[in-house]
């Protein structure tokens, strides 16, 4: 698969702008925050990026805790992998830590810091909710998106699942 064959489309949300990359199939092989700083690769055609646009912007009116989104990763090591699928099983509205993924994965917590490589190396952020993953102690450590949309993201699922975090928590 060439690069040429991907299209990508751009929308507005309530925490920034996103864009979706997709393959001549429709699925899904990279999300990306903050896409009015760069253009993604590929052919832009906004209509071909429909079916992710409405997903997300039910998740973020509140309407949608889980995607159903046909993924095609297309990169990442075996380990990466695990980590990714890993993180498709935090539920939304909660989190995990990065050495809890380790040890789910049959590591032990001196791969936490490997399960954050893996976490900021996520091509689709968002759908693979990398985002729920915390420190040990629940600290908001690394995201690729800033930790400011980090926060906001976990704020929301909070909210909408009726168990508000501390707004003004110094994590």
């Amino acid at each position: 698969m060439t690069e040429t064959t991907h299209r990508w489309g751009r929308f507005e949300t309530r925490f920034g702008t996103f864009a979706a990359t997709v393959d001549e199939e429709g699925r899904l092989v990279r999300f990306h925050f903050h896409a009015d700083r760069r253009d993604p690769r590929g052919v832009r055609d906004d209509a071909v990026i429909e079916h992710v646009r409405r997903q997300v912007e039910e998740y973020c009116e509140g309407k949608r805790r889980d995607f159903d989104i046909a993924l095609h990763i297309e990169e990442g090591s075996h380990f990466e992998r695990g980590v990714w699928q890993a993180m498709t099983q935090i539920p939304f509205g909660e989190t995990a830590s990065y050495g809890s993924i380790a040890k789910q994965l049959g590591d032990g917590p001196e791969a936490a810091r490997a399960v954050g490589a893996a976490c900021n190396s996520n091509p689709i952020p968002l759908v693979i909710p990398c985002h729920r993953v915390v420190g040990a102690d629940g600290a908001l450590v690394g995201f690729g998106g800033g930790l400011p949309l980090k926060r906001a993201l976990l704020d929301f699922e909070s909210v909408v699942i009726g168990h508000p975090r501390d707004l003004f928590a110094s994590t």
